[in-house]
């Protein structure tokens, strides 16, 4: 000890603490998430319940108070080998937010585990049938009654009543947490342990809002004309159950182009397959480790998991033959063969992507392809004479697809900070006043309900969307350098070189702001998503 406080160590004392924190961590993260998925693909008490307990293991790890103070002692003390560095850094951003008192810790744990057990049960009740997701979706892709799309619309939000309170009380604790440590909420602690500045992320937000707002007004004129003369109502009549996706996260079929044909008779799978491997990558190990298709007990969105960081990764999908799930595939197969070809030499605490940012860049451009000429004849097999008629729509498809998730992401990522800034605040009308401003959706008169809490990723998945909008940020620019240095990215194995050798094999060894700027030429910007927009 010198002055008080701890010794800093040495490269060895460092390395061996490392190794240290690492073995004791390595097997409870594969135990937690065997366990994570166990409770998604087959809900239980008994599996929540495995769930909590593992999760509540690895966390007393991360909040041993004196492996965090020798950790914060061994960044302070300058290392001079970069892996080193990296770890230890990683270390402290993962170490700091459990640094609290156990019964803290205990209560986050049992309340999210509840919390997210509640959301994978759940199914809608319709008229007094339950009915799952993919159920909703087809009437509001397909009915033309607006009270039947009313009713699916209201069923879909009906889980939110259901754990508003909890997804409040889950917001004190995690400030009380916050605030122990000296941050000012949960939402500056997780964007600062997360390598984000929060005032560079708003000032994103301000530029994203400014480059979107007239294209994305003009555009929402269109489909308003259009979805009145639908439904037969007046422009000003129209609500949120007149669009396809609950949320007005994707853009409807009427804004934007109809592919569902295409797919219906489609082998996502194989064409999943075929996607990368046309670019030289193998997810073939991760597909048959998968679970992609609905059933009662199972989680009813989509995810990948990297079990072990090494081979053993896995989707959960609830695939139906259609667009939206085609793009889902290609999304969360782009996550896996981002995990798949992390280099495994790397130290375990390094072989995880660089950031969220940049794995939901690399799913986002792979999602993308569905609407890509290129893709749809030379993978998906779609006839000349089809493509031929659908192409000059593809380019228009894509914008809006574009321009309605870059809205709905200031949607949340602002509400996100609200409900941190006062858990307690009136937040139905928060919510439908961001929902109002910048998707120029109009809520429901009369309508008092949690719709927010319907949001799974406001609860369960805490202060990420902001990582999405950075992703479409960095597929953009990250298809504008494959466009010019491979010729793009379908069918190109150069590509697939590129992706493997550039941007997966580098795992967390670097930041990832000096990934983006050694992978594209050029710090992240919105540049090339604005030349997207165009």
């Amino acid at each position: 000890m010198r002055n008080g406080g701890p010794e800093r160590p040495g490269p060895d004392s460092a390395a061996t603490l490392v190794a240290s924190v690492t073995d004791r961590l390595a097997p409870l993260d594969l135990a937690l998430a065997e366990a994570w998925w166990a409770s998604s693909t087959s809900a239980s008490p008994a599996a929540d319940a495995h769930r909590a307990a593992a999760d509540l293991a690895r966390r007393e790890v991360l909040a041993d108070p004196d492996a965090f103070a020798a950790v914060t002692a061994a960044i302070e003390g300058g290392r001079a080998d970069p892996e080193l560095a990296r770890c230890l850094e990683l270390l402290r951003d993962g170490m700091l937010p459990h640094q609290l008192p156990g019964d803290l810790l205990r209560a986050l744990v049992d309340l999210e585990t509840a919390v997210d057990a509640r959301y994978t049960a759940f199914r809608a009740d319709l008229d007094g049938t339950r009915v799952d997701n993919n159920a909703l979706l087809e009437i509001l892709r397909t009915s033309d009654d607006s009270e039947e799309r009313r009713a699916a619309w209201e069923a879909g939000k009906q889980i939110g009543a259901e754990v508003a309170d909890d997804v409040r009380a889950l917001a004190r604790l995690r400030n009380e947490g916050a605030r122990a440590l000296g941050y000012r909420d949960h939402f500056a602690l997780a964007l600062a342990t997360g390598s984000l500045d929060e005032a560079r992320l708003f000032a994103t937000l301000a530029e994203v809002e400014h480059l979107t707002d007239a294209p994305f007004r003009a555009w929402k004129a269109q489909l308003d004309a259009g979805l009145a003369a639908r439904f037969v109502v007046d422009v000003d009549a129209l609500a949120p159950w007149h669009l396809d996706d609950p949320f007005f996260q994707d853009p409807p079929i009427a804004g934007a182009v109809d592919l569902d044909a295409c797919f219906a008779d489609a082998d996502l799978e194989a064409l999943t397959v075929r996607t990368f491997s046309g670019l030289g990558l193998d997810i073939e190990r991760s597909l048959r480790a998968s679970d992609l298709y609905a059933r009662a007990g199972k989680s009813q969105h989509a995810f990948c998991i990297n079990l072990d960081r090494a081979a053993d990764v896995r989707v959960l999908c609830n695939v139906e033959p259609n667009e939206r799930w085609a793009d889902t595939m290609l999304h969360e197969f782009g996550h896996a063969i981002y995990d798949l070809e992390l280099d495994s030499t790397l130290p375990w605490l390094l072989r995880e992507p660089a950031h969220p940012l940049t794995t939901e860049g690399i799913a986002m451009m792979f999602g993308r392809l569905v609407r890509d000429p290129g893709w749809l004849r030379d993978v998906a097999g779609i006839p000349d004479a089809v493509l031929a008629d659908l192409a000059p729509r593809l380019g228009a498809a894509t914008r809006a697809s574009l321009l309605v998730f870059a809205r709905w992401v200031l949607v949340v990522t602002h509400f996100e900070r609200r409900l941190y800034a006062d858990p307690d605040a009136d937040l139905d009308t928060v919510w439908w006043d961001l929902v109002e401003r910048f998707q120029l959706v109009r809520r429901p008169a009369g309508r008092s309900h949690p719709d927010w809490a319907a949001k799974i990723h406001i609860a369960v998945v805490p202060v990420y969307y902001q990582n999405y909008l950075y992703g479409e940020m960095f597929a953009s620019q990250l298809l504008a350098t494959l466009r010019e240095r491979t010729g793009g990215l379908v069918d190109r194995p150069e590509a697939g070189a590129y992706l493997r050798d550039i941007v997966f094999r580098p795992a967390a060894r670097d930041r990832w702001d000096k990934l983006v700027a050694d992978a594209t030429g050029a710090p992240l910007g919105a540049r090339s998503f604005a030349a997207d927009l165009a």
